[in-house]
């Protein structure tokens, strides 16, 4: 886990400026407009720098995307990915260490930092991902804008001294500015924040989401031209049959979703086998994404001019679905081999490719009632959603390409079969599979920072009562009468816990007054360290069927610190549930 951010940004604005915005929701909807504003600056400025990179490395004509570039020099192809691992090499000796635990992107601060996020740290990664974009990397500059984008927002929010609930609504506004200034596309930008973010909407957050992500879109749109969001061709509405082959394709989606993240883990997993320096296996996958790209520089960064081209213009199928594989190939390539970056623009451009083969392909043999435009639309939103796990977000964005409303609906049944699929074969999206690859127990946005920061050592009572087990009940009885401790605990002659007596049994036993108090200890041993989360205490509660527990330093030493009961831990779980839940719902 990422640690919290030092407390020097906290509490920068005035008094007066901080009131307003934890006193009003009106103050909350200013500070989300500007976020908005900042991030349209911000992705605009790294979409020219990225393009401009592009242009230098590869020798483009200007405003030429990479990835539709033709005649390129074979030997730039390759050593663009070559020089920008090298760069990341170098920019990870230099410093990695510096940043070390302070690396966490938007979903993971949200769900268990309260929305604080390191400016060094995102800054580093915002760095390492435009490297990677730049040099030709098979990755997608969309990390990079939501990185930076949710890092300021969370900036600012420290310096407004903002509530807990309000932090993670400012980096859900950062993202939503931050997707919505990249494609733009504001409906898709929020509810990216809703789902992937936030993980909940409320009343109370779409506004301010709302007006992070329409400030986005008007101040990139003049800047970036947005011209990747275009009609695909003729599309028709989707009528009979055409919904059969729509469940097929949205199922082919989810599966090959599936496949891609597990190509990714397993090339990971690969790379890291191998007796090249950490710091340089980026140098290996940049030799075989050059190798990929010399075959068809569509593989290529995030893929935007090929979207285009193929959407567009007809294109052979055994070139399509080859072109699809070798896209598939080289993001899990670039990301397995340490490149950083995202694929949602790369699961966008795949997903297309593949709609649109399953389109044009299956019409040769029958009556698909489902034209290649909407194939390759449903296609793309389906496959996205399967890597990104966000359906709802991938449908808005159907419908702000193509203005169409019967095709939108089409993409909706999609996402949702896609989401279903990848859900209950897989159970991750791209982004919490990192994090499970990690170690990480994250499934989505979802506070769950609260709980990890409730230990038994914040809840635990430290005035435990203790005796050596070898004392006689009868003096025992003398020790702890009725009326007094509802138990105590036993230690042995090392000073370890022994077991625990309740004081009821210890009256009412029938066992010689001489015999050691020992013979009276319950059977159970379970006990509590003090770095166990609440959650973990309320599992062993429920385990041993106890009322109360002791809580020792160590399972080794054994030495008893407290003890914590069951009712007390249950009773402060709900108490944090209901606040979490009032800070969800407010409106």
């Amino acid at each position: 886990m990422a640690p919290i951010p030092s407390q020097k940004f906290d509490r920068l604005f005035p008094v007066w400026m901080r009131a307003f915005v934890r006193a009003r929701e009106v103050g909350l909807v200013v500070v989300a407009a500007f976020v908005g504003a900042m991030s349209g600056i911000l992705v605009s400025a790294l979409s020219m720098a990225s393009q401009l990179a592009h242009e230098l490395l590869f020798d483009l004509d200007r405003g030429h995307h990479l990835s539709i570039a033709t005649n390129l020099d074979w030997r730039r192809v390759v050593a663009g990915p070559v020089l920008g691992a090298l760069a990341l090499g170098a920019l990870t000796l230099w410093a990695g260490k510096r940043f070390n635990g302070r690396m966490a992107d938007a979903i993971e601060a949200n769900a268990l930092n309260g929305g604080r996020l390191s400016m060094g740290g995102s800054l580093y990664i915002t760095l390492q991902t435009f490297i990677s974009n730049a040099c030709g990397s098979s990755v997608g500059l969309e990390a990079a804008y939501t990185q930076i984008c949710s890092a300021v927002s969370s900036r600012l929010g420290r310096g407004l001294a903002a509530r807990r609930s309000d932090m993670r609504l400012l980096v859900g506004c950062g993202a939503a500015g931050a997707i919505a200034a990249a494609f733009g596309a504001p409906l898709a930008g929020a509810f990216y924040a809703f789902e992937v973010v936030l993980g909940a909407y409320s009343v109370g957050s779409l506004v301010p989401v709302a007006a992070s992500a329409i400030m986005a879109t008007l101040i990139s749109k003049p800047i970036v031209g947005h011209d990747l969001l275009i009609v695909p061709g003729p599309v028709s509405p989707i009528q009979g049959v055409g919904f059969i082959h729509l469940l097929v394709l949205a199922a082919f989606m989810g599966l090959a979703g599936i496949v891609l993240m597990r190509g990714v883990a397993t090339f990971d997993a690969l790379f890291n086998r191998s007796r090249f320096p950490a710091a340089f296996r980026p140098v290996l996958g940049g030799v075989l994404v050059g190798a990929m790209a010399v075959v068809s520089p569509q593989v290529m960064g995030s893929g935007h001019g090929a979207l285009q081209a193929n959407l567009l213009h007809s294109v052979p199928l055994g070139l399509l679905l080859g072109l699809a594989l070798l896209k598939c190939l080289a993001s899990a390539v670039s990301l397995g081999a340490g490149y950083r970056g995202g694929l949602f623009f790369a699961s966008l451009l795949i997903g297309s490719m593949f709609g649109r083969f399953y389109g044009e392909g299956v019409a040769l043999w029958m009556d698909l009632s489902l034209s290649p435009g909407a194939a390759a639309v449903a296609g793309m939103a389906a496959f996205a959603t399967g890597v990104l796990g966000s359906p709802v977000t991938m449908t808005v964005l159907a419908l702000e390409m193509t203005g169409d409303f019967d095709v939108t609906a089409a993409c909706f049944l999609a996402c949702a079969i896609s989401s279903l699929i990848v859900r209950t074969g897989f159970g991750y999206s791209f982004a919490t599979w990192r994090f499970h690859l990690r170690g990480e127990t994250i499934r989505g946005p979802a506070d769950i920072g609260w709980l990890r920061d409730l230990t038994v050592a914040r809840l635990m009572r430290k005035d435990a009562r203790t005796l050596p087990h070898d004392v006689a009940i009868e003096a025992a009885r003398q020790l702890f009468p009725p009326g007094g401790e509802r138990q105590f605990f036993l230690l042995d002659k090392d000073g370890r816990y022994a077991g625990t007596v309740l004081t009821a049994d210890l009256h009412t036993a029938l066992e010689k007054a001489e015999a050691p108090v020992a013979a009276l200890a319950l059977p159970d041993g379970a006990l509590l360290l003090p770095q166990m989360t609440i959650r973990e205490a309320i599992d062993i509660f429920e385990k041993t069927e106890t009322d109360v527990l002791p809580v020792v330093d160590s399972a080794e030493s054994g030495h008893v610190l407290g003890l914590l009961t069951e009712a007390h831990t249950l009773r402060r779980y709900g108490e944090e549930l209901e606040r979490r839940h009032r800070a969800i719902t407010r409106s």
